[in-house]
């Protein structure tokens, strides 16, 4: 029987066998597989020939399957079954395979045959795809530290394991923080709470034996909570608990916050950069920090002015009492229930679960002929996981997917896609892996916020699904960061074309009630997101600071934050930039969408949201092409021009 961790699997798609992996197994088999990869490189730096793109980039390309196989695993285990004996692990993982990189990343041999192709890449006769992995090769090393000197390689280690460190710690630290906190309620105190939250909160306190109703810090909950719970006292206690996640107590994440930042700013001096933001986005679509703060700011205004008639009509509503930020989707539920005939807790009778799920592959199967079909004998991480085979109209296979929705406390808050196995045909077709993630209350419908959150990261999946490249490091989503999330967000759009919605029982007046009030409350839902983007930007490209907490709110307060709406993800709990790939980069979620939302208006001025012709030029020029073209290049093979950003200020009703 194979080693579910070291071999090749036998299982169907070449699935894990997580029903066989022991969580004690991955430091030994991460030891194991280390050593192969080291052996792998060896083998490149050391060859006597003349380095060319096959003996070289290629060869670079193959290193380390065993080592990505038991990465990949490892690292969906740790966000998604997070358990003790996992978390025990994490930091030493983490640390093992940061020092790995960096030993690859300063080997001077590798980087001499490389830098070697890189200057005479001219002359190599390398198509389009070889040319930009060759670029992005020399890159990795570059930005990797392999020009620095000895004294200087040495310090840009030293730091990368420190924020390995700190990123694993902060991550836990909020998952931790939102776990250890709870509201019990009895029935009276629940008054307005739709009957199938309700029935999800009974269901919670019943399994831990307190009876009545339990409130817990996830999202799901949170926000639900927020806009229905008649109790305002109430509505402040969850409020102040979720905002404050990280910020003080037992898991504290300040000093983190400080440490990370100061640590960013010494690497990307090292390497030769203004400030880290910089660093991170010189090889983005945006290009500068100067470029993506532009953008945030020319929608921060018209974003600041729409949720300050949102506001006035929400006090209309509140009477004398003044608004707070944790009255806001309270009064916005109500405005939507009276002024658009749209109910909430109707709609999430509607939107089970499964019928999301099911109203996605829909989607996907009129676009780009995609059919899905369960395979319940697959084992998953989780008994929650659901396994699907992912197939063409004509059934050729594409490859392999797993959903898992159900909040449960091992899992990190949040949503998020990722793959087990990339899509590749180096040395013959290799299918991908995927899965996303959610925190979903088991046996609740959704609200259309979480339906568009299940389309989002389906739309991830998609991209990778679709991916149709050579090299495993131009696949699917390994693209520019400010691109990634384009087919994501592009995807949102279908859960609430009114064609979908009534395919998934909705009546047509509800299905127009929520068309109708889709823009109500898109100044709070900007400003929100834009606070955090902000943040992130203008704390990265400090070249000083202490207190990164404090700077942060003088800052949203000089640029007119007002009191009533805090930032998305505050610092102490934004797990995107102080626990994942977004640090300085969670603007990318605006800039994409300027390209989705002028991507959608070219199905909306066919007339025809399944547009055949506009469906298939997307499959092929963009989401198959992974990051073997430029990203803009791809989008304008799409589109026949640029995107316009008038299409993102008019879907978000910001429009003068």
């Amino acid at each position: 029987m194979p080693d579910p961790l070291l071999d090749e699997s036998d299982l169907p798609f070449g699935a894990p066998a997580f029903d066989r992996i022991a969580p004690d197994a991955f430091l030994p088999a991460l030891t194991i597989a280390l050593a192969e990869a080291k052996a792998e490189i060896e083998a490149i730096a050391t060859d006597p020939a003349e380095p060319d793109f096959a003996n070289t980039v290629e060869a670079m390309e193959r290193v380390g399957g065993t080592l990505a196989r038991v990465r990949r695993i490892f690292w969906t285990l740790s966000s998604a079954q997070s358990t003790p004996s996992i978390r025990a692990v994490e930091a030493e993982v983490s640390a093992m395979l940061t020092r790995h990189g960096i030993a690859v990343s300063h080997d001077p041999r590798l980087f001499a045959r490389v830098d070697a192709l890189w200057s005479r890449r001219d002359a190599l006769g390398l198509n389009e795809a070889q040319m930009r992995l060759l670029e992005g090769s020399r890159r990795g090393f570059v930005d990797g530290g392999a020009l620095l000197a000895h004294a200087d390689k040495a310090r840009f280690a030293a730091i990368a394991e420190r924020l390995s460190l700190l990123g694993t710690t902060f991550g836990q630290n909020v998952l931790a923080a939102t776990h250890a906190w709870t509201l019990r309620l009895d029935t009276e105190d629940c008054a307005g709470l739709p009957d199938t939250m309700l029935a999800a909160t009974a269901r919670r306190a019943e399994a831990t034996g307190q009876g009545g109703h339990v409130i817990t810090l996830d999202r799901g909950d949170v926000e639900g909570f927020l806009s229905f719970a008649d109790r305002r006292d109430l509505r402040e206690q969850v409020w102040r608990a979720f905002t404050t996640r990280g910020d003080g107590g037992a898991y504290d994440n300040r000093a983190i916050i400080d440490e990370m930042l100061a640590l960013r700013r010494e690497k990307a001096a090292l390497l030769g950069h203004a400030s880290y933001s910089d660093f991170a986005l010189a090889d983005s679509m945006a290009k500068t920090p100067d470029a993506a703060e532009a953008l945030l700011m020319r929608v921060w205004t018209p974003a600041l002015r729409q949720a300050a008639a949102e506001q006035a009509e929400l006090q209309m509503l509140a009477g004398d009492t003044p608004i707070a930020a944790w009255d806001w989707r309270y009064y916005a539920e109500r405005i939507r229930r009276e002024r658009h005939a749209l109910d909430g807790a109707a709609v999430k009778r509607f939107l089970t679960q499964d019928a999301v799920r099911d109203a996605a592959f829909a989607a996907a199967g009129r676009l780009y002929g995609m059919e899905f079909a369960a395979i319940p004998s697959l084992p998953g991480w989780h008994p929650g996981v659901q396994p699907w085979s992912v197939s063409d109209a004509g059934g050729t296979p594409r490859g392999l997917l797993y959903t898992d929705f159900h909040v449960r406390p091992e899992k990190h808050g949040g949503a998020w896609m990722g793959a087990l196995r990339v899509q590749e045909a180096l040395d013959g077709p290799v299918l991908p892996i995927v899965y996303i993630v959610a925190n979903f209350a088991p046996g609740a419908g959704l609200s259309i916020d979480e339906a568009r959150t299940l389309f989002h990261e389906f739309g991830h999946a998609l991209h990778a699904l679709l991916s149709d490249v050579v090299y495993p490091s131009q696949s699917g989503t390994a693209v520019a960061r400010d691109f990634v999330e384009f087919p994501s967000k592009f995807m949102e759009h279908w859960i609430v074309a009114p064609e979908v919605l009534v395919g998934l029982g909705v009546p047509a007046p509800l299905a127009d009630a929520i068309a109708s009030a889709d823009r109500f409350g898109q100044g709070f839902a900007t400003v929100e997101f834009l606070a955090s983007a902000i943040l992130d930007l203008s704390l990265h490209r400090r070249t000083d600071g202490s207190d990164a907490v404090a700077e942060g709110e003088a800052l949203l307060a000089e640029l007119g934050l007002p009191d009533t709406i805090v930032p998305r993800h505050g610092l102490t709990h934004f797990t995107h930039v102080f626990d994942g790939g977004y640090a300085s980069q969670y603007y990318s979620y605006l800039w994409s969408e300027v390209l989705d939302a002028d991507a959608y208006a070219a199905f909306e001025e066919r007339g025809d949201l399944f547009a055949p012709d506009l469906a298939g030029r997307l499959r092929t020029e963009v989401l198959a092409r992974g990051d073997t073209r430029d990203a803009m290049a791809a989008y304008v093979a799409f589109r026949g021009r640029e995107p316009r950003e008038a299409a993102l200020l008019e879907a978000r009703g910001l429009a003068a």
